[in-house]
């Protein structure tokens, strides 16, 4: 791959790469949507991944190519970069990338460069390709301008940059794609920033299976709805409390704050949001604030015109999500001899609570998670944002090949549009390594 990356990059810019950049996309085994909330997440990279070619130049020019035709080159000034956020193309998470880089080191005259990218992560189907491209970006310009960093300080800076493209990330995928280690998954904790190693446990695969229905987080309004509930039932809950609900921004902060159990964090919710949506004037009446006070100090630019909001649901799946997440890191560590059975269980509770509390499956993603359950899958879950994209599945070792065979069978091959992606959207993946340079010998 490597050459043939090569060749590419000669014939497109008529000199050779001096490095290339790569960065994994990654599989959350459990812990979704709670990430940008405070709480510790459960992934692992997976060996797809976003590879690089780069050649620094003189010029003060970024020309980035791609190896698949349906990406558009693109070229622009270092030193003014605009990124679209109305309609995100590939080339915008590059420069998300590269301006984090920049405006780290506060470059005032950045290097130019000749970038290729070569891409093996399904696009918008879950599994971090966007962060993949950031990172690698941020890696990129970072080995350009002959800069250091840590691979924290990197995950850091990296999860800050893509926030340019308008999605509000919490930081797992940048997180993984650097500090990943083959062969073992990461619990990633945040504030500050620390990955623990988590081994999982052998006789089972982690199958992944994409649905084909493409979500691109940055173009649907889903996500950014989910944080901004997400944020208001830290406030409910943080004023019924007694606590400074202006300052509290994440759910964890309140259980930080209140210092108490996550189960008890559950019992909260009910006591004190209801299930019913909030409309914007009951928001604006258990705070008492305005709704111009609202619209301006705590709804993000692209939620300003949302008038309800399920406060209850989301809240109730962070607390009950992130207690998944430790009890999922205790029984690998433990390693009882049911612990695939429980871990399952784990992955199965976690689908059902996206599903009902999130709502961030589709009805492809329920088909696909009974047929992978159906035929034989210990657990199976959605992973990524969700309303489309991937499921992962945990498998026992042995039924793995009749396993993929049958799911083939049942969800690829009975439609029309899905049958010629079959061969990239169903696999069996290890936890591989983190993102890397390496440069021509």
């Amino acid at each position: 791959r490597l050459q043939k990356l090569k060749e590419m990059f000669i014939s497109k810019f008529g000199s050779a790469p001096k490095f290339y950049v790569r960065a994994p996309g990654r599989v959350n085994l459990i812990g979704e949507h709670i990430d940008y909330c405070g709480y510790a997440v459960l992934p692992m990279a997976i060996e797809q991944d976003i590879l690089i070619a780069v050649e620094p130049v003189k010029t003060q020019v970024v020309q980035l190519a791609n190896t698949n035709s349906l990406y558009l080159d693109f070229s622009t000034s270092v030193n003014n970069i605009q990124i679209n956020k109305t309609k995100p193309q590939w080339h915008n998470y590059f420069l998300c990338g590269l301006k984090g880089i920049q405006e780290h080191f506060g470059l005032n005259n950045p290097t130019g460069m000749n970038c290729l990218l070569d891409g093996t992560i399904p696009p918008s189907s879950g599994l971090s390709s966007s962060s993949a491209l950031v990172c690698c970006a941020g890696l990129v310009t970072l080995r350009a301008n002959g800069k250091t960093l840590s691979k924290v300080e990197l995950a850091e800076i990296c999860t800050k940059s893509e926030r340019y493209i308008g999605t509000e990330g919490g930081g797992m995928d940048q997180s993984i794609s650097f500090l990943a280690e083959e062969g073992t998954a990461k619990l990633i904790e945040f504030s500050p920033l620390r990955a623990t190693d988590v081994r999982l446990p052998s006789g089972a695969a982690f199958v992944i299976a994409n649905s084909c229905v493409e979500m691109n987080k940055a173009a649907t309004s889903h996500y950014n709805i989910r944080v901004m509930e997400c944020r208001l039932a830290t406030k409910l809950l943080s004023k019924s409390k007694g606590l400074d609900w202006k300052k509290m921004l994440r759910l964890h902060d309140v259980q930080s704050k209140l210092g108490v159990s996550l189960e008890e964090m559950l019992t909260i919710v009910e006591e004190v949001l209801h299930p019913e949506p909030y409309s914007t004037e009951e928001i604006c009446k258990c705070l008492g604030i305005s709704l111009e006070e609202l619209r301006s100090q705590i709804l993000s630019q692209n939620t300003q015109e949302v008038s309800t909001f399920k406060l209850y649901q989301r809240a109730k799946h962070v607390y009950s999500e992130a207690a998944r997440v430790l009890e999922f890191k205790k029984i690998c560590k433990e390693a009882p001899a049911n612990a695939l059975q429980l871990l399952g269980e784990l992955m199965n509770q976690s689908y059902i609570s996206c599903r009902e509390m999130y709502e961030c499956s589709c009805p492809e993603l329920d088909r696909l998670v009974d047929i992978c359950l159906q035929f034989g899958a210990i657990g199976s879950r959605l992973t990524g944002a969700g309303w489309g994209g991937c499921t992962v599945s945990m498998v026992p070792t042995d039924k793995l090949s009749t396993f993929i065979k049958n799911v083939q069978k049942a969800y690829y091959q009975t439609d029309v549009q899905r049958l010629p992606l079959e061969s990239n959207s169903l696999f069996a993946t290890k936890p591989g390594r983190g993102a890397l340079v390496f440069v021509e010998a």
